[in-house]
């Protein structure tokens, strides 16, 4: 059976059966039992239209559920208007699903979950284990996200934005369960700009991939964090960095620049430089300028004095560390790094340590703990290797 095949099609067979009359809730439910329904049959008798299939059972299933409701008996006419069975229609509703699914009137967590059940295809268990959450949390969460969004009608505007920040969500949650949501996240933005010709989509499949080119390199196989400057780079993903790197270009030349654009046009100067000396910390600088003007985010401003730090020599980095609120996140850990570069061993131990007392994750307060503990141990500490710190206090360059 074609896994990727049937994980394709849901967001087509969801949109016929929305325009059908079915609400996009029971139409969701309908999908799903379908989705099942063919991984038992298929492997032994795989369809000749695989859509069409689905669109069938879906629809049956939808009129079913629709029987068994007496209290919506106004949906008891769709009994009698089933279409024959037959090639499904084409029109493509995929895009409508995206901007249905990233509401705005859903939290980002509800829209996450919505999306990769009725868009990604995933069922509810994957996506509870996932997120390390019960079943049944996951199933309520889905279940008022579907309420949620019912009266919403198809033809509706979408926002292309918050299609992009859940799915940038999805990504960042990495790995875990049975189900690689970075690779997850890849695969729906790809499917997101083959409906879609807008540049901040295709800035953000660049983003990820170049990100994810660099994936296996970010853990030791004990499971530590290993530093930009430390990564073996002949271990990234060279196609995976060339076609970041071809889509970024073919999107900046439409001269709509947008934050992921920015984002990701930092990432491919990390990956086009062979060793963490040569990177081009002016260029990322002046990235991180248009990034700040774009976003206005105290995030980008501190990830921009690091950059600073690295071209211009840690002074410059810490008067512009200076200028931000020090209890942004990381704050200490990018004040400990630029120390550091500034020959002042005493004040970054102090600061790594307390960078780990704040760390949201237990590899990164080791990370952390770890460089505290070296900088005390030594009465002469050595300079300081070169980005070591840079995956722990900021997401973009690392």
């Amino acid at each position: 059976m074609d896994e990727a095949l049937l994980r394709s099609l849901p967001p087509s067979v969801l949109g016929i059966l929305v325009r059908r009359g079915a609400d996009f809730a029971a139409a969701e439910d309908a999908v799903q039992d379908a989705l099942v329904e063919a991984v038992r049959v298929w492997p032994t008798d795989p369809p000749r239209d695989p859509k069409g299939w689905l669109v069938t059972v879906a629809w049956r299933r939808f009129l079913d559920a629709t029987r068994a409701d007496a209290s919506r008996r106004r949906r008891e006419d769709l009994v009698d208007e089933e279409p024959p069975p037959g090639s499904a229609p084409s029109v493509d509703d995929t895009l409508q699903l995206y901007f249905l699914c990233a509401h705005p009137s859903l939290t980002p967590s509800s829209a996450v979950a919505l999306t990769l059940r009725a868009v990604g295809g995933l069922t509810t268990r994957q996506i509870a284990r996932a997120y390390l959450v019960p079943e049944a949390t996951m199933a309520q969460r889905i279940s008022r996200a579907k309420r949620t969004v019912s009266g919403v009608r198809f033809d509706q505007p979408g926002d292309v934005a918050t299609v992009l920040r859940v799915l940038y969500l999805v990504f960042n949650e990495g790995y875990s369960g049975d189900i690689d949501l970075a690779a997850e996240a890849i695969r729906l933005t790809r499917q997101l700009a083959t409906a879609i010709d807008h540049p901040e989509v295709a800035g953000l499949l660049a983003l990820m991939l170049l990100h994810h080119a660099r994936r296996v390199t970010r853990t030791a196989p004990d499971g530590s964090l290993v530093p930009l400057a430390a990564q073996d780079r002949g271990r990234w993903d060279t196609t995976s960095i060339a076609e970041g790197v071809e889509i970024l270009q073919a999107a900046l030349a439409r001269d709509r620049l947008g934050e992921f654009q920015a984002q990701a046009a930092i990432a491919a100067l990390h990956a086009d430089a062979s060793t963490a000396g040569e990177t081009d910390w002016v260029q990322i600088v002046e990235w991180y300028d248009e990034l700040a003007r774009l976003t206005d985010s105290p995030i980008v401003r501190l990830n921009r004095a690091v950059a600073v730090g690295e071209a211009d020599g840690p002074r410059a980095g810490l008067a512009a560390l200076a200028a931000l609120d020090a209890a942004l996140p990381r704050h200490a850990a990018v004040a400990a790094y630029l120390h550091e570069r500034d020959a002042d061993p005493a004040t970054a131990a102090r600061l790594y340590a307390e960078a780990a007392q704040k760390a949201p994750n237990l590899a990164e307060r080791d990370h952390l703990t770890r460089q505290a503990a070296r900088l005390n141990a030594h009465a002469e500490v050595p300079r300081f290797e070169l980005g070591s710190s840079l995956r722990y206090f900021t997401r973009h360059l690392g």
